[in-house]
């Protein structure tokens, strides 16, 4: 039984040294990752803005007088010059007016003539009293009368003049013509200016964006600390539907006076060259120009940066290759970085592969990545 009792105790202490020893091993290797530095240099921070074209001049053309429309005489969504034909209506009725009321004129013009010769006649007369006073005063009223109503049928004959040059609808200005809103044989002009089509000068041409209060409101108190007028230094580029980049670039054309209530946003208007006359009214794309230079910004991968609920935070890799976890404010991102405005320091190293493995305080055994390179025009967009 002591024997037995030996044997078992024995054991116990062969089975605790066991579990010592294994206790006692060797520790885990840390974790590797592979880290960043955070760099520091200027970066150029670019605005997109999406809105339309428009013609530099949207005039519309309408009927200024009423009658059939005898032809259309322009090839719809064509390019037309400033004083060429696009519709006439039939003058028939305004030539017979404006024949009438030349004949008025010339009824008048005699009855002037004939109170002329009678006030001449009489003058001479009344001197020498062969004639009374009264009648002289008639002729003088007469002949007075008369030159009025010269004046009237002449004024007469020009508003049947320009009528019938109504008839002859022509382009006001050199641009592109629309699609005609009537055709050949229809009723215009009959208690209103009928619309008939529409002509856009399209070189330059407009794009129309909004801008939101608070970006206006940034760049507005950055205006004012560099003294710049930001009209006359900025440098548009018109992205377009297909992401290709029109090629002529552009500038600031007009700042809308007052904020949209509606839509909380200030219109800004951007004027472009297009000489190839490509751009058209209505076509959609994003104006992109530098709003910005941010000196000194700090950089690091977006890889690096973490969020959640809005809060972002990056790994930072300290004394001791200790983890930290820090919570970042972002700025605009550059092509794989990303600007940070406050939390980190130039100098300092963050996670960018294998924060999936981290908590706060563990160490780690670092590897540097090489970081991306940031563009030398500006690149940077803001964080939407």
């Amino acid at each position: 039984m002591k024997r037995i009792v030996v044997f078992a105790l024995c054991g116990a202490a062969a089975v605790a040294q066991l579990a010592c020893s294994e206790k006692t091993g060797p520790a885990a290797a840390p974790p590797e990752v592979y880290v960043a530095e955070v760099t520091q240099r200027d970066v150029p921070v670019t605005m997109e803005l999406v809105g339309q074209t428009r013609g530099v001049q949207d005039v519309d053309i309408r009927a200024r007088v009423e009658g059939y429309l005898d032809k259309v005489a322009f090839t719809e969504g064509t390019f037309v010059h400033k004083g060429e034909l696009l519709y006439q209506i039939d003058p028939k009725q305004y030539e017979a007016a404006l024949a009438n009321a030349k004949a008025d004129l010339a009824t008048a013009q005699a009855r002037l003539t004939k109170t002329n010769t009678d006030v001449n006649r009489l003058t001479p007369l009344a001197k020498q009293q062969a004639v009374s006073q009264q009648e002289l005063d008639n002729a003088v009223a007469f002949q007075e009368a008369a030159r009025a109503q010269v004046d009237a049928q002449r004024a007469a004959v020009d508003k049947a003049a320009l009528d019938l040059g109504y008839t002859h609808v022509t382009s006001p200005i050199d641009g592109l013509a629309g699609t005609t809103q009537v055709k050949a044989g229809a009723l215009v002009g009959r208690g209103e200016s009928t619309l008939l089509t529409t002509v856009s000068a399209v070189d330059p041409i407009l794009f129309r964006a909004g801008i939101s209060e608070a970006e206006a409101l940034r760049i507005a108190k950055r205006v004012e600390e560099t003294g710049r007028r930001l009209r006359d230094t900025t440098v548009v580029e018109l992205v377009l539907a297909d992401g290709t980049v029109h090629p002529h670039k552009g500038r600031i054309d007009t700042v809308e006076r007052a904020v949209d209530p509606t839509t909380g946003t200030l219109m800004v208007q951007f004027s472009f060259p297009n000489p190839e006359k490509v751009l058209r009214p209505g076509l959609y794309g994003r104006a992109r120009f530098v709003s910005e230079t941010k000196a000194g910004a700090l950089l690091v991968p977006q890889r690096a940066v973490s969020e959640l609920q809005n809060l972002y935070s990056v790994a930072v890799v300290g004394e001791g290759n200790k983890v930290a976890f820090r919570n970042v404010k972002v700025g605009p991102r550059v092509d794989s970085l990303w600007v940070i405005d406050e939390g980190l320091k130039p100098g300092e190293k963050v996670v960018v592969e294998g924060l999936q493995r981290l908590r706060d305080g563990v160490v780690v055994s670092p590897k540097p990545v090489e970081a991306a390179k940031v563009p030398s025009t500006g690149a940077a967009t803001e964080a939407k």
